[in-house]
């Protein structure tokens, strides 16, 4: 990320619905964003208010949705009926990408649904950003898969995003992993992919301490986003499971942040909700030899 570039991390479920409705507000002449649920009133709202006030404004949304078949046809009906632009993904597998892009200037890359349950009940990140990277790597994201063409990203977008399942997601997690002298620390209910696993344990062999929270709820909150910290120097959130499904068959995204200030923020958080309890002597976790937050 560029000296001086403005970013901002939410955590908090009182701030989520004023900041996706902030961003929504924001946009002026075009705001694009992918939707996989979403259920609040207030959000739509905010939708087709910037369409009514003249902003170009187009969602693509997931083919489909396990048990949210009816929900998905009435969400595009409400859209397009607001003069709203709707799109379904036809790329061929789940869009699960989470973002929005306001004015090519503005973006927020977000874990949670645009849902009552997701503003007030989960455990969810959310990513505001300037950085150019990041804003210019999400308009090609969605321009490509508009039209359901192949993403192309150049050097510095890669650098901050990743998008699976064709930009090599596990190879990208694996870098990041390597990275660790110290601690890893990973957030994901779904964390099974052999290949993540078994270099997450043979980095706990070489001496790394390892913590892998995912079979309980956080503290006070049900578990959703995606969050992996490395060393306290790196981290990563997203809509991205460590899972063979969430890394080769799904329209997935995460954002890599290395800005100390907001490390530190989620490394806080982490200490906060997510400590991990030490295991009995002798104890065999399920991933096969991790350290798991119960």
């Amino acid at each position: 990320m560029s000296a001086g570039v403005r970013e901002r991390l939410v955590i908090a479920p009182r701030l989520r619905r004023r900041t996706i409705v902030a961003a929504i507000r924001a946009a002026r002449e075009r705001l694009v964003l992918s939707i996989f649920r979403c259920d609040d009133l207030v959000v739509r709202q905010a939708l087709a208010d910037a369409a009514r006030r003249g902003v170009d404004v187009r969602v693509l949304m997931t083919a489909r949705a396990r048990a949210a078949g009816r929900a998905l046809e009435e969400l595009q009906a409400w859209l397009t009926a607001h003069g709203i632009e709707v799109r379904r993904y036809a790329g061929g597998t789940k869009y699960h990408a989470k973002y929005l892009v306001a004015d090519g200037r503005l973006a927020v890359v977000t874990t949670l649904n645009l849902t009552a349950r997701c503003f007030s009940r989960t455990c969810d990140f959310t990513l505001v950003t300037h950085d150019p990277a990041v804003v210019s790597g999400l308009g090609e994201l969605f321009a490509a898969d508009w039209v359901a063409r192949p993403v192309t990203l150049a050097p510095a977008q890669r650098e901050r995003l990743i998008v699976g399942p064709d930009q090599a997601p596990r190879t990208r997690f694996a870098v990041l992993v390597g990275e660790a002298r110290a601690r890893i620390r990973i957030l994901d209910a779904k964390l099974s992919d052999v290949e993540l696993v078994t270099l997450l344990e043979r980095r706990q062999q070489a001496g790394v301490s390892v913590d892998v929270a995912r079979r309980r709820d956080v503290r006070s909150l049900r578990r959703h986003g995606k969050l992996l910290i490395v060393d306290g120097t790196a981290a990563v959130i997203g809509s991205l499971a460590l899972s063979r499904r969430g890394l080769e068959r799904r329209r997935e995204l995460a954002v890599v942040i290395r800005d100390p200030r907001l490390v530190a923020q989620l490394d806080a958080f982490w200490s906060a909700h997510v400590s991990p309890r030490p295991r009995a002597a002798g104890a065999t976790a399920a991933s096969g030899g991790l350290e798991l937050v119960r």
